[in-house]
């Protein structure tokens, strides 16, 4: 089994390219979705979080850690060790030869040991606006959530492969298939 770690900016088509895996039979699994598990009323870190933040709201959560670092590492502090806890359980019981780790947060650290090769997804900063604001987001919260999140310089230097999302669903598709193809063949360093 290979454990892929899938990384990419906001509006860059990292969750285009996870259906695009599965869709070739690796197992995904939405790390921001476990992460909303483990704080969620009755989740595993649900009573700290509350203890710590007064609450257990995402909004009202987002709004606290976006715009205050050390309230984002408290929260982090909580959730993380339960999440990388869920991952592995999740990573154990898969039968997929590939299991994905779909988090926009790898950068920072998050499922460190538990994935294997690092993959990023990226495209230019005016493709991720259009995206975004197509999606309802107005320019300036587009803006400052791209912003907020680690550059792709960063991610980049962290990842083994690079996947380009700026023409369209068939080269998409076709790095969908090299990866797949790579991964198979046990060297998925080095491709772009």
């Amino acid at each position: 089994m290979v454990v892929v770690g899938l990384t990419g900016g906001i509006g860059a088509g990292k969750s285009t390219f996870a259906e695009l895996l599965a869709s070739r039979g690796a197992e995904v699994v939405d790390v921001d979705a476990v992460g909303r598990a483990v704080i969620a009323p009755g989740g595993e870190g649900a009573a700290a979080v509350k203890e710590r933040f007064g609450t257990t709201d995402r909004r009202d959560l987002a709004r606290l850690v976006f715009s205050d670092p050390a309230a984002r590492r408290a929260l982090e502090a909580i959730s993380w060790p339960l999440i990388e806890a869920r991952l592995r359980e999740m990573v154990a019981a898969s039968e997929a030869s590939v299991v994905v780790l779909d988090m926009a947060v790898l950068p920072q650290g998050l499922g460190r040991g538990i994935y294997g090769p690092v993959v990023t997804v990226e495209a230019p900063d005016e493709v991720r606006l259009q995206r975004l604001v197509a999606r309802g987001m107005t320019e300036d919260d587009a803006r400052a959530r791209m912003k907020a999140q680690t550059s792709e310089r960063d991610r980049r230097a962290i990842a083994q492969y690079v996947v380009v999302n700026d023409d369209g669903i068939a080269p998409l598709r076709a790095q969908a298939d090299a990866l797949m193809d790579a991964l198979a063949q046990g060297h998925a360093a080095g491709h772009e």
